[in-house]
C-alpha cells in the first residue's frame, strides 16, 4: 500500500475534511467538511456583525441595545473558540490516521465501522457531549458576560437602549480601590465577610463535630432521639427558620429580650441587660453568627457521624492500654480520621458562607445603618452588596460585575491553596 505523507494530510485539513479524504475517509470528510461551510455561512449572514456589536456596543441609541450586543458578540465569541478547537482537531486528526495508515493500522471508513466505533468506544463521548454544549451556553455564557460586564461603564447613567454602554477599561476596578468612598466601603464589607465567613463556618463545623462525637460515645442512651432532635434545624427550611430568627431576636417584642433573658436575670446575680440585636451593628453580626452556626451544624453532624462508625474500635482500644486520655484519643485518632474524609466538605462550608446571600439578606436585609456608598450596609457581606448595587435606585453593573470578579478570583485562589495544602483529593494511599 502506498505511504501516505502525514504533514500533507494535515496541510490538507487547513480546509476541514481534506486531509480526511486523502486518508480514505469519507464520511468524516464529508462531515467535517459540512461543519466548515456551515460556519462560513454563519460567519457571513451573523457573526462578523456581531464581532462589530462586541467591539462598538453599538452606535446608535434606541436602535442598538448595548448589552444584547454584548450577549450576541460573546455567544459568537464562544462558537468561534469551539470551531477553532474543531479546526485544530481537524488537522491533528488527519495527521494521526496518516501515522496510523503507515503503521498497517486499520482505520474506520464505512458507515457501518463509524458506527460500530460509535457505539463502542466513542459511546462515552457521545452521552457527554450535550452536557458540554449545554455547559457552555448556561455556564460559561453568563460567566464571560458578567466578566465584560466589568469592564464597561454601565450604571444608572447608561441604561440600553436609551443611552449606550461603553467600553471604560479598568475604570471600575480602580474606583473601587482608589476612589475613596468605594475603597472605605469595600474595605468595611470586605472584612466583615472574611470575619463572617471564618466565625460562622468554624461555629458550625466545631458544633457539628462535637455533637457527633459526644453522641458517639457508648454512655450516651437513646441516641436515636438525639439524631432526630439535631437533625430538626436541617429539616426545617432555611428560609423559615431565619425569618422566625429575626423576629426573636427583634429588640423590643423578640422572645429574646421580652422572655429569655427577665427570665435569666431572676436566677443570675448580675442583670443581663437589653441587647439591640437588630440596631446595633456588633450585636447584629453577633446573631448572624450564631444563626448559621444553628443552621449549619446539623449537616457536619450527619457527615460527621457516619465517619465515626467507619473508625475501628480497636484502635481506642488500643489507646486505652496506652494510657491516653479522651483528649488525646481525639487529637490522635478521631479528629484526622474525621479530617481525612470531611476536609473537602468544611472547605465548601467556608466557600458556601463566603457567598451566603439568604441569611444576610433576610435577617436585617444587611443592616443596621450603612457604611458607605453602593447602599451597603454593617452587616452586608460581599454577595449582598452587589445586589443592593444592581437592586438599588442608582444601580452600578458594571461595579458589580467588578466585585462579583473579585470573589470568584478569591474564592477559586483559597479553595485551591487549601486543597492542595489539606491534600483534600489525594486519593493514593
Amino acid at each position: 500500500m502506498r505511504k501516505k505523507d502525514p504533514q500533507k494530510a494535515m496541510w490538507l485539513s487547513l480546509i476541514p475534511g481534506l486531509g480526511q479524504f486523502s486518508n480514505g475517509q469519507k464520511i468524516k470528510g464529508y462531515t467535517f467538511l459540512g461543519i466548515f461551510i456551515v460556519f462560513i455561512i454563519e460567519m457571513i449572514l451573523f457573526g462578523f456583525s456581531a464581532f462589530k456589536g462586541l467591539i462598538t456596543l453599538g452606535t446608535v441609541p434606541m436602535r442598538d441595545n448595548s448589552m444584547f450586543l454584548m450577549i450576541e458578540g460573546t455567544l459568537q465569541l464562544l462558537i468561534t473558540i469551539i470551531f477553532l478547537i474543531f479546526y485544530f482537531v481537524n488537522m491533528y486528526d488527519a495527521k494521526r490516521v496518516a501515522d496510523a495508515l503507515n503503521k498497517g493500522q486499520r482505520i474506520t471508513s464505512t458507515p457501518k465501522e463509524l458506527f460500530k466505533a460509535t457505539i463502542t468506544t466513542g459511546f462515552p463521548y457521545l452521552l457527554t457531549f450535550p452536557a458540554y454544549i449545554l455547559m457552555v451556553f448556561v455556564i460559561i455564557l453568563p460567566v464571560l458576560v458578567t466578566l465584560f460586564m466589568a469592564f464597561t461603564n454601565y450604571d444608572f447613567n447608561h441604561i440600553p437602549p436609551a443611552v449606550l454602554i461603553s467600553w471604560s477599561g479598568l475604570k471600575n476596578f480602580t474606583d473601587m480601590f482608589f476612589l475613596s468612598s468605594y475603597r472605605a466601603t469595600f474595605g468595611a464589607v470586605f472584612s466583615w465577610t472574611i470575619i463572617w465567613t471564618l466565625c460562622a463556618s468554624t461555629l458550625q463545623i466545631a458544633l457539628g463535630i462535637f455533637t457527633a462525637v459526644v453522641a458517639h460515645q457508648d454512655f450516651i442512651k437513646g441516641k436515636k432521639f438525639f439524631g432526630i432532635i439535631f437533625l430538626l434545624p436541617w429539616a426545617v427550611p432555611a428560609f423559615v427558620t431565619i425569618m422566625s430568627f429575626s423576629n426573636i431576636f427583634n429588640d423590643s417584642a423578640g422572645a429574646i429580650n421580652a422572655q429569655v433573658i427577665p427570665f435569666l436575670n431572676h436566677f443570675l446575680l448580675f442583670k443581663i441587660p437589653q441587647i439591640s440585636w437588630t440596631t446595633d451593628p456588633f450585636w447584629t453580626k453577633v446573631a448572624l453568627i450564631m444563626i448559621q452556626g444553628w443552621l449549619g451544624f446539623p449537616y457536619i453532624y450527619v457527615l460527621v457521624t457516619g465517619i465515626l462508625q467507619s473508625i475501628p474500635d480497636d484502635l481506642y482500644e488500643a489507646a486505652t492500654m496506652d494510657g491516653a486520655t479522651a483528649l488525646q484519643k481525639f487529637n490522635h485518632i478521631t479528629f484526622p480520621a474525621i479530617l481525612g474524609v470531611a476536609a473537602p466538605t468544611f472547605i465548601t462550608q467556608y466557600t458556601f458562607n463566603f457567598n451566603n446571600f439568604s441569611i444576610i439578606y433576610l435577617f436585617n436585609d444587611g443592616g443596621p445603618g450603612d457604611v458607605g456608598a453602593g447602599g451597603a450596609g454593617n452587616s452586608d457581606i460581599l454577595i449582598s452588596w452587589i445586589y443592593k448595587l444592581t437592586t438599588g435606585n442608582t444601580p452600578q453593573y458594571g461595579l458589580a460585575s467588578a466585585i462579583t470578579l473579585i470573589i470568584s478570583a478569591i474564592v477559586i485562589a483559597v479553595s485551591l491553596f487549601v486543597f492542595k495544602k489539606s491534600h483534600a483529593f489525594d486519593m493514593e494511599g
